[in-house]
């Protein structure tokens, strides 16, 4: 694995991935799209805005610059927002060297072609080794040392066996997966899900009411998934149940927290503004639901948050309409 790491995006996670990086001993370069909010960090050796309160070792080389990016990078991690991850890796694209390999800890999918991240980086970048890489990694607790998890997907097993390598401490284990489809489709769908949760927890409708939302959630974006191509077993691991029952639980999950404030009756808007960095299940709702109409699938509670968000429908109107669905038999497919 390459000794010097370029890293695109200064969000939470990009931020995590430069510190475990560099504290492994590998030449990390942490870039940002905001010239005074990268100043800002080197003078505090602090990313207030993302994940205030821990400090970015001294060897991160922080930069906005777009050629310095990837100053004698042999591999790059894109750390940047689904929604934003077209635009950046077009204003980006000259500069990334030819073939370099990279691996994506984004998690959606674009509206537009229904594209997962490393489809949109490959038709921006041009064709590399690509990975995926997702589990149930919350951003705080990983910037803690607090024992984690991680799988990282792709067809190149020996790419994803260096990027285990890379990552791997006594406190972060990462697994390897050869379904980059699934992976990366479990990690965008289970935000949406975990809006869901949220929208419960506000509403304090018990523990009964949200087992059941994460086990059909499960259920639902499974079915989506394979429909997709990906492979059922993939979302009965890290980057699917994991993540899920991690974005559904935490305290720290933007999703989640979201859709607590959306339950307690706050407007879309003003949750939105109360929570720092992208709720990536909103802008992933859209896709799923346009998907579950293209491929013939039923997603009730996909189907529940993009009406509650997009189309003003009541929360309580909502789970009515979701208790009251026809009777049928259990399915775990």
């Amino acid at each position: 694995m390459a000794e010097t790491i370029s890293i695109i995006g200064d969000g939470a996670m990009g931020t995590v991935c430069a510190t475990i990086l560099a504290r492994k001993g590998y030449e990390v370069t942490l870039w940002g799209y905001n010239d005074e909010q990268i100043r800002m960090w080197q003078e505090f050796r602090e990313n207030q805005r993302f994940l205030p309160g821990v400090i970015l070792p001294i060897s991160i080389r922080l930069t906005a610059d777009d050629e310095e990016a990837f100053r004698n990078a042999g591999l790059v991690i894109s750390a940047v927002p689904c929604k934003y991850l077209r635009s950046i890796w077009q204003r980006l694209a000259k500069h990334v060297p030819a073939g370099i390999p990279l691996v994506s800890v984004s998690k959606g999918i674009e509206n537009q072609t229904f594209l997962r991240p490393t489809q949109v980086i490959r038709e921006v970048a041009g064709p590399r080794p690509l990975a995926a890489f997702s589990g149930p990694n919350i951003a705080y607790e990983l910037a803690q040392g607090l024992p984690a998890t991680a799988t990282v997907a792709s067809s190149d097993t020996a790419f994803t066996q260096g990027v285990q390598k890379a990552f791997s401490t006594s406190w972060f284990r990462i697994y390897t997966n050869t379904d980059i489809v699934g992976v990366e489709l479990a990690g965008a769908t289970k935000n949406i899900i975990a809006i869901a949760a949220g929208v419960i927890d506000g509403l304090k409708l018990g523990d009964n009411a949200k087992a059941a939302l994460v086990t059909r959630g499960l259920v639902e974006i499974t079915r989506l998934g394979v429909a997709m191509g990906a492979q059922s077993s993939t979302f009965s691991g890290l980057s699917g149940m994991g993540d899920l029952i991690t974005t559904c639980i935490s305290p720290h999950g933007r999703n989640r927290s979201f859709g607590e404030a959306i339950g307690q009756g706050k407007k879309i808007e003003e949750a939105l503004d109360e929570i720092p960095g992208e709720v990536e299940g909103i802008n992933t709702c859209r896709s799923v639901v346009k998907l579950a109409r293209q491929y013939e699938v039923e997603v009730p509670i996909a189907q529940a948050v993009y009406q509650i968000v997009f189309e003003g429908k009541s929360v309580k109107q909502a789970i009515g309409d979701l208790m009251t669905r026809q009777l049928r038999a259990e399915s775990i497919s």
